[in-house]
C-alpha cells in the first residue's frame, strides 16, 4: 500500500505528463489546473500557452477566472498601465478585456467546480472600466504599479448566464 506522499507524487507526475502530452501547459502554474478543468467541463479547447486566451469556445478566444472563495468573483490583476488614460482604455478594449467575447467565472469547492457563469466581454469591460479609472491616477505611486479590479458576485449574478 502506498503512502499518501507516494500517491501524491504519482498523481502530480501523472497530471504533468497528461498536460504535457496534450499541449495544455503547466497545470501547476497559477490557476491553470482550474482553467483546464473548466475547459473540460464546458467543452472548450484549452489554449496551449499561459499568455493570451485561456481557452477557445464557439465564439473564439475566451477568458477564465476562478476562485476558491465562498462567493464567486473574477479578479483581474496585474493589468499593465499605459501612459495615458485614453491609451489605457484602448488597451483594455483591444488587448485585455473586451478582446475576449466571453469571460467565464468558476467557483471551486472541494476540488470541484461548484458554479460556472458566462459574461459578455463588453459587459465585463463596462463593469471594470470605472473601477480601473478610479485607480489609474495614483497607480504609479503604489508598490505594485499595475491595475486590478474585481467583477463581483452581484455583478456576475445580475449580468451573467449560469452555465452550471
Amino acid at each position: 500500500m502506498k503512502t499518501p506522499e507516494q500517491r501524491y507524487k504519482e498523481l502530480f507526475e501523472e497530471m504533468n505528463d497528461l498536460c504535457e502530452r496534450e499541449g495544455w501547459g503547466d497545470p501547476f502554474s497559477y490557476a491553470r489546473s482550474r482553467e483546464i478543468l473548466m475547459a473540460c467541463e464546458l467543452g472548450h479547447t484549452i489554449a496551449p500557452t499561459l499568455s493570451g486566451p485561456d481557452a477557445f469556445d464557439k465564439d473564439g478566444e475566451c477568458e477564465y477566472k476562478s476562485t476558491i472563495a465562498k462567493s464567486i468573483k473574477g479578479s483581474y490583476t496585474g493589468i499593465s498601465v499605459q501612459p495615458t488614460w485614453e491609451e489605457q482604455v484602448k488597451y483594455l478594449k483591444e488587448n485585455k478585456i473586451a478582446k475576449y467575447k466571453n469571460h467565464y467565472y468558476g467557483r471551486f469547492a472541494s476540488g470541484k467546480i461548484d458554479e460556472t457563469w458566462r459574461l459578455d466581454g463588453d459587459k465585463v469591460f463596462d463593469i471594470l472600466l470605472p473601477k480601473l479609472e478610479k485607480k489609474y491616477p495614483t497607480i504609479l505611486t503604489k508598490k505594485d504599479p499595475r491595475l486590478s479590479a474585481n467583477v463581483t458576485k452581484t455583478e456576475i449574478y445580475k449580468y451573467g448566464e449560469r452555465m452550471k
